[in-house]
């Protein structure tokens, strides 16, 4: 296991803590746990030592929500997803991300800002009682667009979290469902990702010691998760969720 600090252990189980929590009621809070996790561990370390945490917390999240996915949308990203992984693990070590994450990240404002425009258009049609036609993306290549980029970022740096958000968001689905599509499709990305991190040796035995240590935070996270879900008005969710969307978008041009 790492020798750490007390400081550094505090930040993990912090870490622990907000992945569970994400995991079950707020997506999208990898912009909190991912800068902090780097700090208990070297930046390449630390992406192969959260990996099995993340999976934890997705055991968890499916566990309670795995009734209101919306399978279509976990097969119309995961088959991209896969081909990104792949493309990430080729590419790990060979090109520096800091060239790829501020792409990704206008990218995601891009969208979020249209996402916002429509929301606005749709608002002001109802207050004018005029009929508002509330499409959502259908194209393949939407989707094609999205699984490859969240493939390519989750190898990377675990930073898919806000580009599957801006994709369900763009979905307009409702809170449970959101919720719900996010766990098994993470689920299912970040055991096929557990190969590619042993090949390149990011997940050790050191690392599984220091994730069975942190292990009870992640449990305790999602607790309180699946505990305060329910509670948060679709709304607010929906704000809660395009805020962090946006300040992951905006940490990757740093």
């Amino acid at each position: 296991m790492p020798v750490l600090s007390p400081g550094a252990w505090f930040l993990g189980a912090l870490s622990a803590l907000l992945v569970g929590f994400s995991k079950s009621a707020v997506p999208g809070i990898a912009v909190l746990y991912v800068p902090l996790f780097a700090d208990v561990l070297p930046a390449r370390a630390s992406t192969g030592a959260l990996l099995p945490l993340l999976i934890l917390g997705d055991v968890f999240a499916v566990v309670f929500w795995r009734r209101h996915a919306v399978w279509r949308h976990v097969a119309r990203l995961v088959p991209w997803t896969l081909a990104g992984i792949v493309a990430g693990w080729l590419v790990m070590g060979r090109i520096d991300d800091r060239l790829m994450r501020p792409v990704l990240g206008a990218a995601l404002i891009v969208i979020l800002a249209v996402n916002a425009w429509h929301g606005l258009r749709r608002a002001a049609a109802a207050r004018r009682g005029i009929p508002f036609e509330d499409t959502v993306p259908g194209a393949w290549w939407f989707s094609a667009v999205f699984g490859l980029a969240g493939g390519i970022a989750t190898m990377i740096s675990n930073a898919a979290g806000a580009i599957l958000v801006v994709y369900l968001l763009s979905m307009r689905l409702p809170r449970d469902e959101f919720i719900g599509t996010t766990a098994w499709y993470f689920l299912i990305v970040n055991c096929i990702k557990v190969p590619f991190s042993v090949n390149l040796g990011l997940i050790t035995a050191s690392s599984l010691l220091l994730d069975a240590a942190l292990a009870g935070g992640v449990a305790a996270g999602s607790i309180v998760g699946m505990l305060t879900a329910r509670k948060i008005p679709q709304k607010a969710f929906v704000i809660v969720a395009m805020a962090l969307a946006f300040a992951s978008a905006v940490r990757m041009f740093f």
